[in-house]
């Protein structure tokens, strides 16, 4: 395995990181307690995971990812060997805190300490602000996002989510804080807001990144490179589907898009053409097409950790085993090629 720092911390964390967003709709816990098993024993150290999970979100999975990793933890007794991250639910699901969440210090405060106790810990390595309280362009809202919004009001909830993120490090609850599904904007004004008042920085920023989806790039890979607040990518296989196991409509038995069958944004007929250009360039060069586009991502410097998720073992082992493959120019250069066909496929 290989490993990163995590922004400007002295935590080092595995440059493949474990998804866990399936345990407890799509896996069952025994299912998570093999995965984190078997990824622990491969040098995977990290774990992500947020209140909000298992996805799909309903009221009635809400927590219980969050469980199956304490439960773990109480039968392994390994909390010191893994770097555990979380998130608090941005605001818009109806059913969390009786739909008045967005993240300020009261909302703060009692996600944490729900949190704490499903986990089974005293304390969370990295929490995160799950997205922005004020929208984001991601989970397929790019076409029609309009970032109207009070900047000022925007920038006094900031400064109150640091203060209150300070004095949960100092109490010891949570060691690092990081963003998720956030913009450039976003990323610098927190960063610059930490520095001016001498409050906790931003260690990360969890957005998604994978062949398909570059919107990263070029801007806020610029500041996540340079400002050492890496990306901790998600869906890096675009939710299986660079696996080309989708391909010409196939769903294979017990595949996800046969059990979390919700309208998918990426479902377009530019993202099936950029697939099966990725898939034969990946066969042409007798590589696995899952691992080619995994060890791409590993690739990018400005990427601190990949999340990835499996339905099964065997995908586990295959996707740790990209860590092992570095990618030819000649593929790098294919690459960029197919991405100039389709640059934003979805």
């Amino acid at each position: 395995m290989k490993y990163k720092k995590l922004g400007r911390t002295n935590l080092d964390i595995s440059l493949i990181g474990l998804g866990t967003m399936t345990w407890g709709f799509q896996n069952t816990q025994d299912d998570g307690f093999a995965q984190m098993d078997y990824a622990l024993e491969r040098g995977v150290n990290f774990f992500d995971t947020a209140e909000m999970y298992a996805i799909p979100p309903t009221k009635d999975t809400f927590g219980t990812t969050e469980t199956i990793i304490g439960n773990w933890f109480a039968s392994r007794n390994n909390r010191d060997k893994v770097v555990l991250a979380s998130k608090i639910t941005g605001p818009g699901l109806s059913w969390i805190r009786d739909g008045q969440n967005v993240i300020d210090k009261k909302n703060i405060h009692l996600a944490i300490e729900a949190s704490l106790k499903r986990l089974q810990t005293d304390y969370i390595d990295l929490y995160q602000l799950h997205w922005p309280n004020r929208g984001s362009y991601h989970f397929g809202q790019l076409w029609n996002y309009d970032p109207h919004f009070d900047a000022q009001k925007e920038e006094d909830n900031f400064l109150e989510v640091l203060h209150t993120m300070s004095s949960l490090i100092d109490a010891g609850k949570i060691r690092h804080i990081g963003l998720s599904n956030e913009t450039a904007w976003g990323m610098t004004k927190w960063l610059h807001l930490a520095e001016t008042h001498n409050l906790p920085r931003m260690a990360s920023i969890q957005n998604e990144y994978s062949l398909l989806c570059r919107y990263f790039e070029p801007d806020l890979s610029e500041i996540a490179r340079h400002e050492d607040c890496g990306l901790l990518a998600w869906s890096p296989l675009s939710r299986g589907t660079l696996s080309g196991k989708y391909l010409n409509g196939a769903r294979p038995a017990g595949s996800r898009l046969t059990i979390e069958t919700r309208p998918d944004h990426r479902a377009h007929p530019h993202t099936e053409a950029a697939i099966e250009k990725y898939v034969k360039l990946a066969k042409q060069y007798e590589i696995n097409p899952s691992q080619m586009a995994l060890a791409y991502v590993n690739s990018r410097p400005f990427v601190s950790s990949t999340l990835i998720g499996a339905t099964n073992l065997q995908q586990l082992e295959e996707n740790i085993d990209s860590i092992e493959l570095t990618l030819s120019a000649e593929v790098l250069t294919e690459i960029e090629k197919i991405r100039r066909e389709y640059p934003m496929p979805y």
